[in-house]
């Protein structure tokens, strides 16, 4: 890192709130990082259950309303957060997500602090490109950080973002935390008797949040296309993993019984143990309708040695290496999700080891957050001293 003042190393993470999610996650797993490495780390959000992580971390959190699109406390979140910029030092301040991206950057302006953005998602344009002005903010860091370079070309496309502001810096998992050693015996037994698959026989899971756009439905029709290819007889349990919109777990169910597979289908909307969680299925798949902007599942799995089947679209092939670490599918095609299960399940012990070492052995070197943490402060470090030469 570069020589500079202590008071040069205050840099300001702003995201709405901290409830959950990949974002959040992120942006604790980096102030972590700035703490660890002597820097003052700051995050500014509306709030959440997650701050008492950042707390452990040693990081600070401030309480602002940031958690609105409304342009009225948009335009007033400008002032607070300029507020806290003078009144806390800060050099720096990194935007995670649109609306308080638009009052961060203009209290940048106001301070002439750094502002660096990261474009974490695939942002609708909406009809006639009417979005775009709204998504722009995210593109417009003197430093933009891009998690794939999927969302790295969708920027150049659509933003015109100079390419040398680009860094391409793949979301990280935690790699002590998703590593089949330090899963205990003791806690697959819980998870594998609290879901009953003692007589599941082979056990597939879609982890994720239960929306339509997570492709439930495909899978659903991949397993009746399974059932009926194997004669009717289908000794399969299908855990459709994660919390969602009131109802949608019964919607899942009710689909599922109107294509007959009902009794292979199982909702859990209460994981508190992923790691554990992948470790007790056969196959792990990711079916989203619209590619993500990373494909956290697909590193997970491959890091815990699961076998991944995921649609072919997105980012998929930045973290899979076809037929190699996992199979890939056409994206809303069950015919062809029922291929690719087909193949990771009839794996032999063998081949499952073999694909389980060199999956894990990827996912933790190019997928880790201690690398996606180093590359950040890296991208801090760059703004800063670019900034003490000019």
């Amino acid at each position: 890192m570069t020589d500079l003042p202590q008071s040069k190393k205050t840099v300001l993470q702003v995201l709405p709130s901290l409830v959950s999610g990949g974002v959040e996650r992120g942006t604790i797993d980096v102030a972590a990082a700035l703490v660890r490495a002597g820097w003052r780390a700051l995050v500014v959000s509306e709030g959440g259950p997650l701050v008492r992580e950042l707390d452990r971390a040693g990081a600070e959190h401030i309480a602002l309303p940031l958690n609105t699109k409304n342009p009225k406390h948009v335009k007033e979140n400008i002032a607070r957060i300029a507020e806290v910029i003078r009144r806390e030092k800060v050099s720096l301040v990194h935007a995670r997500s649109r609306a308080p991206g638009w009052s961060a950057r203009e209290a940048t302006k106001e301070t002439g602090v750094p502002f660096v953005t990261t474009f974490h998602g695939i942002y609708s344009l909406g009809p006639f490109g009417l979005k775009k002005f709204y998504n722009r903010v995210m593109a417009d860091g003197e430093i933009v950080i891009a998690v794939s370079n999927f969302v790295r070309d969708h920027i150049l496309e659509n933003y015109k973002t100079p390419a040398d502001r680009i860094r391409v810096i793949h979301r990280g998992i935690d790699a002590q935390a998703y590593d089949e050693k330090n899963v205990t015996s003791t806690r697959l037994i819980q998870v594998a008797q609290k879901w009953r698959l003692q007589d599941a026989g082979q056990v597939i899971m879609l982890p994720g949040r239960l929306t339509a756009l997570k492709g439930h439905d495909v899978l659903i029709d991949a397993l009746a296309e399974l059932k009926q290819r194997r004669g009717g007889a289908l000794d399969l349990r299908c855990l459709m993993v994660g919390q969602g919109s009131s109802g949608y777990g019964a919607r899942i169910m009710s689909y599922a019984a109107a294509r007959r597979v009902d009794g292979h289908v199982q909702v859990i909307e209460d994981c508190n143990d992923m790691p554990a969680a992948y470790m007790v299925t056969d196959a792990v798949v990711m079916a989203s309708k619209r590619p993500e902007a990373f494909g956290r599942v697909i590193a997970e799995a491959q890091a815990m040695g699961r076998p991944i089947v995921a649609c072919s679209h997105g980012p998929t092939a930045e973290i899979i290496l076809p037929g190699v670490t996992g199979w890939m599918f056409t994206a809303s095609d069950p015919v062809s999700l029922a291929d690719a299960l087909e193949r990771a399940l009839s794996l032999s012990r063998e081949e499952r080891t073999r694909v389980a070492a060199m999956a894990a052995e990827r996912a933790r070197k190019l997928f880790n957050k201690d690398e996606m943490c180093a590359k950040t402060l890296k991208v801090y470090d760059e703004v800063l001293a670019r900034r003490a030469a000019s």
